[in-house]
């Protein structure tokens, strides 16, 4: 049986990464305001106890946020996707090394250049010039706070 998983990435800003990357990928931020609305009124959690923020009109976890592809089902009780999933989580420790995993996103030899502009503008930055190796062609960039990925043909 496959084992179903979702990709974390530790960060400083949960909001700001997943709205990146929700941008970068064609994913969608997870709501989460009915999960968090669902607790308060149990009494599980409480607004005093600094793990909401507003985030977009509604309410979010302060420490994480998470996209998801928007053709997968998502439970409407939490918000939470049910396929393919990246969560971004807060630590206190800034990202000091290259990243030991990293995300690939395959748009194709034609739009290699457009997507790294298109990136850029959303708060990328590109890391090398195009490389080509062995038949594959890509370029390293950065998301917003360091953590490198590919746009990759």
């Amino acid at each position: 049986m496959p084992v179903h998983f979702k990709i974390c990435v530790d960060c400083a800003d949960p909001h700001r990464l997943a709205a990146f990357w929700a941008e970068a990928m064609g994913y969608e931020v997870e709501d989460h305001s009915q999960l968090i609305e669902n607790l308060l009124a149990q009494g599980v959690i409480t607004e005093d106890q600094g793990l909401l923020v507003e985030v977009d009109g509604r309410k979010a976890w302060k420490t994480a946020a998470a996209v998801r592809s928007p053709d997968d089902p998502a439970n409407p009780e939490t918000g939470m996707g049910k396929g393919m999933r990246i969560l971004f989580q807060t630590v206190p420790e800034p990202k000091t090394v290259k990243n030991r995993i990293h995300l690939d996103l395959h748009v194709g030899l034609d739009r290699i250049e457009s997507e790294a502009a298109r990136l850029e503008a959303l708060g990328g930055k590109r890391l090398t010039d195009v490389i080509s190796e062995g038949g594959a062609t890509w370029i390293v960039m950065g998301d917003p706070e360091g953590n490198e990925f590919c746009v990759h043909s």
